[in-house]
């Protein structure tokens, strides 16, 4: 007989009755502190040119509902979701000034005054958000010999890249949304990013982007860790997932194959509500759950190879940056498994109310999570 995920002997009566209704609040707190597209990470980048040392122009491209709703949350204004595009750069242009507040411009110790244009297009793909392209463009101080930048807007991890226009100088930095950015030199170019840099780098975005910015990936794991306490039936599970989606992860960043997100996303969607289903009717991992978590591994991996585009992997680099994100996806993944184990696998798995208290709600809540965003992925 398989081996259970071991387990304390008994559990007092006050820990029956308060874990389940502790692990749902905690799913509550996760679906409504989470934006429901899952995926903030990679959405915004950042570039910045300098021409002859005299100008510089900074692009930011980013979600334009996104940000719009944090400048309306951030001044108390009504919600402009599901405005046009050109509503959205009317309300852009309108809030200029908020804007600037959270943007940072720097030579050496005076901060620059850029003049600001915006400027809203349709998503390139049918459902897709619109996009935000905002332009920064001023005179670079005579004499200035350092850069730097600072950008709020954004609570996810987002690229920085430099250049210089007159000697093809380039830097690229990662940056957390608030974080200033360090001193880029101008008049000589930066030092090359060392593969172990590039490496602690990766591996934080591929956990990041599981936990906290995944939400939907975490969904998932949760919902194949629930499905049974038995060490062993998450093993195969787990198992069956990480190969899955390293294959498509790797196949899809080398363009042997490329699936558009229209479709990736609401499949992803339909992944998570059939596991948890299935969890609410079926106590025992089933021949046929292995197949399909490796099927729906492939889709999760094709989702992690758009983020890591979106992202960007430096060509010197590449080998390297492609092998840690995925490692830093494997382990926001185990960080996930390992959270529930302890919350409630270690205590209560092997009690006879584990599954009516915790396993049949708690998936009950992802399912209907899941099913809603199908239905809001849907390119229609």
């Amino acid at each position: 007989m398989p081996a259970r995920i071991p387990g304390v002997a008994h559990c007092a009566s006050r820990r029956q009755g308060r874990t389940g209704p502790a692990l749902c609040a905690a799913v509550f707190a996760l679906l409504g502190g989470a934006r429901v597209g899952a995926h903030e990470i990679g959405t915004t980048r950042v570039s910045v040119v300098f021409q002859q040392g005299r100008t510089y122009d900074v692009e930011i491209v980013t979600e334009a509902t996104a940000l719009i709703e944090k400048l309306a949350a951030s001044a108390g204004w009504p919600s402009s979701a599901g405005l046009h595009p050109a509503r959205l750069q009317s309300a852009l242009a309108s809030a200029d000034g908020r804007f600037r507040q959270r943007v940072k411009i720097a030579f050496d110790t005076a901060q620059a005054t850029p003049a600001i244009t915006y400027s809203v297009a349709p998503g390139t793909e049918a459902g897709s958000a619109a996009v935000a392209t905002i332009r920064l463009t001023g005179q670079v101080p005579p004499g200035a010999r350092h850069f730097t930048w600072s950008y709020a807007w954004t609570f996810a991890s987002y690229a920085l890249t430099i250049r210089s226009g007159s000697s093809g100088a380039r830097a690229t930095e990662w940056l957390e949304g608030g974080q200033s950015s360090a001193p880029f030199k101008l008049t000589s170019p930066e030092p090359p990013v060392t593969g172990l840099a590039t490496a602690w780098r990766y591996l934080t975005l591929g956990f990041t982007h599981i936990v906290p910015h995944g939400l939907d990936h975490m969904l998932f794991v949760l919902g194949i860790y629930l499905l049974s306490g038995r060490a062993r039936s998450v093993l195969w599970q787990v198992s069956a997932f990480t190969a899955a989606h390293s294959i498509t992860l790797g196949l899809s960043i080398y363009g042997v194959i490329a699936v558009p997100a229209k479709i990736v996303e609401p499949l992803i969607a339909v992944s998570i509500a059939y596991v948890a289903i299935e969890n609410i009717f079926f106590s025992e991992l089933k021949s046929w759950r292995v197949a399909l978590v490796f099927a729906f591994g492939l889709l999760h991996g094709m989702g992690f190879a758009g983020a890591l585009q979106d992202l960007g992997l430096p060509r010197s680099e590449f080998a390297t940056a492609l092998l840690t994100f995925n490692v830093g996806v494997e382990t926001g993944q185990l960080a996930v498994i390992g959270a529930a184990f302890m919350l409630v696998g270690w205590h209560c798995a092997n009690r006879a109310w584990y599954r009516s208290r915790i396993v049949v709600p708690v998936s009950t809540l992802i399912a209907c999570t899941a099913i809603y965003w199908t239905i809001d992925r849907l390119p229609f």
